[in-house]
């Protein structure tokens, strides 16, 4: 392989031209300058110069050698150079979220990205443990969670709360924990969790959400409202995802006597030096929460 220290002052030297301006502009000796070319000349098994005095011209294997060397030497600097760059606005962050504060963020992240096209968002919707997981896995770059992960790669700092709301048809003004028994409750992954949270704080009467009649279920965040909305039962919901239903005139979110926020944790793999794209994006998210 060709000692790329020894291209570089050969190929300087075709282009000075000059072997004390050689050693000049390279900061070494005169010798040193020759010693290389020699050295090359010697690995290479091929004479580069035809020496006549302080000047020299250039062999047959040499003008190969600069021509092709040259385009070696360039290829080299540009590839230190591409390894080195960290762009803000380039590159793809990958991103996952339980779906509540993912229907909040999913939307302006894309603006974002229509702001900056070259950079790519990759975003999941995915209960906590699925997000903590994929984090430690370096499935992605960084993770919300409601609750601070148990895993010792995954690095956690608390970013912002949301509140979990009831939320009822919009006919109910006060609702009163006969109104909820007659409502009957709309269940989600989360929803024994959060009406647990929230009515266990605020309705003495509550115990578990199988005192209420099922009247629905879905697991899809942003259907989660429609039974509510055509009056079918009531729910208790993280505030984002209530924020983002597109028909906020048939239901009514309602913030009890006793309020019940979740806080929400930035996720990202532990001594990981996360690229300033991501950096950009996580700056963007903080504005939104």
């Amino acid at each position: 392989m060709v000692n790329t220290a020894w291209l570089h002052t050969f190929c300087t030297l075709v282009e000075v031209g000059h072997f004390t301006r050689t050693a000049e502009r390279l900061h070494m000796t005169q010798s040193g300058v020759s010693q290389q070319v020699r050295k090359l000349e010697d690995q290479l098994g091929h004479p580069l110069l035809v020496r006549e005095g302080k000047q020299f011209a250039l062999t047959d294997a040499g003008e190969r050698l600069y021509r092709e060397g040259r385009q070696v030497l360039l290829a080299l600097q540009n590839l230190e150079q591409s390894v080195g760059e960290d762009p803000a606005y380039e590159g793809l962050v990958r991103i996952m979220s339980p779906g509540s504060v993912g229907l909040r963020l999913y939307p302006q992240l894309l603006a974002l990205q229509r702001q900056h096209p070259a950079l790519v968002i990759d975003y999941r919707f995915a209960p906590n443990a699925d997000v903590e997981n994929a984090i430690a896995d370096d499935e992605v770059d960084i993770g919300l969670m409601t609750s601070v992960s148990a895993r010792e790669e995954v690095s956690c700092k608390p970013v912002a709360t949301e509140a979990l709301l009831l939320v009822t048809p919009a006919g109910i003004a006060r609702p009163g924990w006969d109104q909820l028994m007659e409502l009957g409750f709309i269940d989600h992954p989360d929803g024994a969790h959060h009406a647990g949270l929230l009515l266990g704080a605020n309705y003495p009467e509550f115990e578990h959400t199988g005192m209420f009649r099922q009247h629905g279920f879905s697991n899809q965040i942003s259907l989660i409202l429609e039974p509510v909305s055509m009056g079918l039962g009531f729910t208790v919901l993280p505030a984002f995802a209530v924020e983002a239903f597109p028909k906020p005139g048939l239901v009514k979110s309602h913030r009890l006597a006793r309020p019940v926020s979740e806080t929400l944790y930035l996720g990202s793999r532990r001594h990981r030096v996360l690229p300033k794209r991501v950096d950009t994006v996580v700056s963007e998210i903080m504005k939104l929460l």
